[in-house]
């Protein structure tokens, strides 16, 4: 496994984690107000996987996705969940194309005016964005009594990646 296509596993397997920690709390406390973050812990778990979403695409080269509202709330855990699993395939497609081919330049036309960035940045960039939200999520989901939550290390997924350890959603 490179390092590129660790980091990205490393992040979806600890963000998918967290929400399968998330999946039993009652709507009152994922969307209860902090003074952190996003505010709420679904508005968090939200943004990182949304961020997912926009860069993938950025770095993709193709439109923004969008959420069909007949499949219900784009936010429910449920839903990010589905979400996180989609664009974690898509974004490792872009680590292992960026690993074969080695760095390109993408254009972020989100930027106005659009500007070129290079891919191998931008992947980093998508990694270690999570990882600051996540440190959020474990702090609101401690303060909200959630047991048995994973540190969310590297070596912690490495293990379970190998198989010598288990963790939720493993």
């Amino acid at each position: 496994m490179t390092m590129t296509e660790r980091l990205c596993r490393h992040d979806a397997w600890t963000t998918r984690a967290l929400l399968v920690h998330a999946e039993d709390l009652p709507d009152e406390a994922l969307d209860r107000a902090f003074d952190v973050g996003h505010r709420t812990l679904r508005r968090t778990f939200a943004h990182v996987v949304g961020n997912m979403e926009c860069w993938h695409d950025l770095m993709a080269g193709r439109p923004q996705r969008e959420w069909d509202a007949s499949r219900g709330r784009p936010d429910s855990i449920a839903a990010l969940i589905a979400r996180l699993d989609v664009v974690a395939q898509d974004l490792l497609r872009l680590a292992v194309e960026f690993d074969t081919i080695g760095d390109a330049d993408f254009t972020d036309y989100l930027d106005r005016p659009p500007t070129r960035k290079p891919l191998g940045a931008g992947l980093l960039h998508v990694a270690t964005h999570g990882m600051h939200h996540r440190a959020q999520c474990l702090y609101l989901m401690r303060i909200l009594g959630v047991p048995n939550l994973i540190e969310g290390d590297a070596l912690s997924f490495e293990l379970a990646h190998r198989g010598l350890a288990t963790f939720p959603s493993a």
